[in-house]
């Protein structure tokens, strides 16, 4: 059965032996750590939703290669309906998380791929889309996750990677042999790394003739020899480490960032996908961004949506609910947090089919969608903050409530309207404080920001895509500056 349990899921992890640092030191079992284990829990939310009926429209498709029901994590799209459920399981994965969970760039990377080594082959008469249908069968019938790969160090950022002093700043081939290559090289942020099962390699950008050797694509087991993991610091993780869970704020769910190394890693050519051809370099890397662009006008309205609730539920705990300046700051951050819904939903109607038979999103859009998110969950999160007041950064820990001699007058002091206990509005301000600050504020607003490409990614990508001319020839025919050929009856 193709569809694997959340329970399934973790025990899967358990069998992986990883070389995963953390504050120095070797972690011996990241599946029991509580610095990890809340990002574990977020990953096997995906897999619980797909075996709840009440959601598998949204979470499973059939597969296109074997026709049996997949998690549609593994999926490839297959019409315009299927993007558009994408981003709707997005954002129903993010109100249940509250966070990041990590799957989709594994789903963006299997479209990416899929396309792009139709067209390389279709060129070239290579085997690179056969390898890569068998891969992807063998991620859909064992449900696994697979971690997209594509940012590097980038060393010197003003240098090609053909140009930069070390190298292995990109990812590169470093030996090709009978049965394979070696690979070497950095690939930073990788959300959910240390959580999946498998890795997918891509080229970080545009590349020369003579950087061959970086235009490398291929899939790399987790556990596989040579894979070095250090673990990202973000804001407040030690308090994973209490006893009291208050003080995390999400007490169940959390993202997670990895430095990934790969330390003359072998892969065999079964698994290559990619091995030189530059001049598709540039469609790989614009085709997976399209569509993780698309990933984020879907997770972050989720996360938004558990942020807008918070924000609710501390206004009526505060007892301020029912001022007009509340009410309008609650409706302006559904207003931002609908319209990045609203842009992603556009580019998936908009898709259209790609060569090779899945869909592509309308790229224009995507990037339009992704622009906003490197905005508006800002202002979200501004609101959230003016509406959370003061006590947010304020709040007294979880150990102060629970002393016998303080503890009375913490609570005394910190009691709200009616009955709602002050433990209440602790929780709830360490939950807008963990989205806004916290380690949520990495899955939130810096992922916001920087994930799928910073700012400038997408303002290059829309003024390549912009037909700006045809505008300019629109406004000169209806001033005259042209004549006007719509214009011919009497």
């Amino acid at each position: 059965m193709p569809l694997k349990t959340a329970q399934g899921y973790i025990d899967s992890l358990r069998e992986k032996k990883l070389n995963i640092y953390m504050f120095g030191e070797k972690v011996q079992n990241f599946v029991a750590h509580p610095i990890i284990r809340p990002s574990i829990n977020a990953v096997a939310m995906t897999y619980k939703l797909a075996e709840e009926p009440e959601y598998e429209d949204l979470m499973t498709a059939t597969s296109n290669f074997t026709g049996e029901k997949i998690n549609r994590f593994t999926h490839l799209h297959q019409n315009t309906d299927d993007l558009i459920k994408k981003v709707k399981m997005q954002r129903l994965l993010g109100q249940k998380t509250g966070c990041c969970f990590q799957r989709c760039v594994g789903m963006d990377a299997f479209n990416a791929v899929f396309s792009t080594t139709f067209e390389i082959d279709a060129k070239y008469g290579t085997e690179y889309h056969e390898r890569f249908k068998n891969f992807l069968i063998y991620v859909q019938q064992n449900d696994l996750v697979v971690d997209g790969c594509m940012t590097d160090a980038r060393g010197d950022r003003s240098k090609s990677p053909g140009q930069q002093p070390d190298p292995d700043a990109y990812l590169h081939v470093v030996e090709k042999r009978e049965d394979g290559i070696v690979i070497r090289g950095c690939k930073m942020h990788q959300t959910g790394m240390i959580n999946s099962h498998e890795i997918l390699i891509m080229p970080n950008n545009s590349l020369k003739d003579d950087e061959r050797e970086w235009a490398v694509c291929c899939a790399v087991p987790i556990d596989a020899p040579g894979m070095i993991y250090v673990y990202g610091r973000q804001s407040c993780d030690t308090r994973k480490l209490d006893e009291n869970k208050i003080d995390v704020g999400n007490i169940h769910f959390g993202g997670q960032e990895i430095m990934t190394i790969f330390d003359n890693v072998f892969v065999p050519w079964d698994r290559v996908f990619m091995n030189g051809e530059t001049d598709f370099s540039t469609m790989l890397v614009e085709r997976f961004a399209g569509y993780h662009r698309q990933s984020y006008g879907g997770c972050k309205v989720g996360t938004g949506d558990t942020l807008i609730g918070a924000a609710k539920a501390i206004t009526d705990y505060n007892g301020a609910s029912k001022a007009s300046h509340v009410k309008d700051k609650l409706v302006e951050m559904c207003h931002l947090n609908e319209t990045l819904y609203a842009c992603s939903i556009a580019c998936s109607a908009e898709g259209s089919k790609t060569p090779s038979g899945n869909y592509m999103i309308d790229l224009l859009l995507a990037n339009i969608s992704k622009q906003n998110v490197t905005r508006f969950p800002y202002e979200i999160a501004r609101i959230a903050q003016d509406l959370a007041g003061g006590l947010l950064v304020t709040m007294p820990s979880a150990q102060d409530f629970d002393n016998p001699e303080i503890g009375p007058l913490v609570r005394k002091y910190t009691q709200v309207a009616g009955d709602n206990s002050s433990e209440k509005r602790q929780r709830m301000l360490r939950l807008i404080e963990n989205i806004t600050m916290g380690c949520g504020a990495v899955a939130y607003l810096t992922e916001s920001m920087h994930g799928a490409g910073s700012p400038q990614a997408q303002r290059i990508m829309i003024a390549r895509l912009v037909d700006l001319n045809y505008r300019k020839e629109l406004a000169e025919r209806l001033c005259g500056v042209q004549a006007n050929t719509d214009i011919d009856w009497k």
